[in-house]
């Protein structure tokens, strides 16, 4: 605190002697990750994205399921492309596949990742003004459990 502050500031507030607790980021993410305090917004009304610290487990099950999901698909990509009965159909991701090593699959499944994370974070969120952001987790869901499902009748066929 500047001279100026000081004088503001009664004698034996708790400000005076708390260390400024923004400036610790790294233990406020684990304690906040712990012991979330906001388990709903604040106001109603609210619906920001950081408005709450907690999120219901039933999106960490569905995260969780689509990451799998993905990697399942990744594996079964390749053994398709390596037998010559499939190729990849996402143009951005068709380059990677030719790259040795792990470079298609750790690609896919961080991408996958990513946009699960940011799903799970707007979920309580409405897209469009109507559907609930958390509709979208399911409907990736739906859409890697079928693509799983076509990937095996293919490999069942070779």
């Amino acid at each position: 605190m500047s001279v100026t502050e000081e004088h503001l500031v009664p004698p034996g507030e708790r400000r005076e002697r708390a260390p400024e607790r923004r400036t610790r980021v790294l233990r406020g993410l684990l304690v906040g990750s712990f012991r979330p305090r906001r388990r709903g917004p604040r106001r109603a009304g609210e619906r920001g994205v950081s408005s709450v610290d907690w999120h219901h487990p039933q999106w960490l099950a569905v995260a969780l399921i689509i990451v799998l999901c993905s990697c399942v698909d990744a594996f079964l990509t390749l053994v398709l492309v390596n037998r010559q009965v499939a190729e990849e159909g996402n143009p951005l991701m068709a380059p990677l596949i030719g790259i040795a090593g792990m470079t298609f699959p750790l690609v896919k499944i961080s991408l996958t990742a990513g946009g699960v994370l940011l799903l799970t974070q707007l979920a309580r969120l409405r897209a469009f003004g109507r559907v609930p952001v958390g509709v979208f987790l399911y409907a990736v869901l739906v859409i890697y459990a079928t693509l799983i499902v076509y990937e095996v009748g293919l490999l069942d066929r070779s």
